[in-house]
């Protein structure tokens, strides 16, 4: 049996580079360098037949950490809450009004990049905040 050592998260989405830009701004991740052989990913899209252009993106985890994240384009709009979701863990190990200021901090700095603040989950110790992206994905700052 074989040890899977890595794995990559996979969004279908409408506008994939403008999607992995804003995962970019959330998570600190990057996305990596052209293709060998090409300067810019401009280049390597442009390389492409025009059906295929624009069709994918991918950022990383400059540390090499965290997983990749791989932004697919599909015909069909998002059409029921996700059964998956990633949370952004910015609270942990706090409790209480340090963690959820924590929690709100975070979700101040994510809606100017066109995140949509749900509600906020806060039961006087602990605290979630529930959110969509820029393609209404549903994350949670935890």
């Amino acid at each position: 049996m074989s040890r899977i050592r890595q794995f990559q998260v996979t969004f279908d989405c409408a506008e994939p580079e403008r999607l992995a830009r804003f995962w970019c701004e959330v998570l600190g991740y990057v996305v990596p360098p052209a293709p060998e052989g090409f300067a810019t990913w401009s280049d390597f899209q442009s390389s492409l037949p025009s059906e295929e252009r624009d069709a994918w993106c991918a950022c990383v985890d400059p540390s090499g950490v965290g997983p990749r994240l791989y932004f697919q384009r599909v015909p069909e709009g998002k059409a029921a809450k996700n059964r998956l979701h990633l949370d952004v863990r910015v609270g942990t190990g706090l409790v209480g009004e340090e963690r959820l200021a924590a929690l709100e901090a975070e979700c101040a700095r994510l809606v100017p990049l066109g995140a949509v603040h749900v509600r906020t989950l806060y039961d006087g110790s602990d605290a979630c905040i529930p959110m969509l992206d820029i393609e209404g994905n549903e994350f949670c700052v935890d």
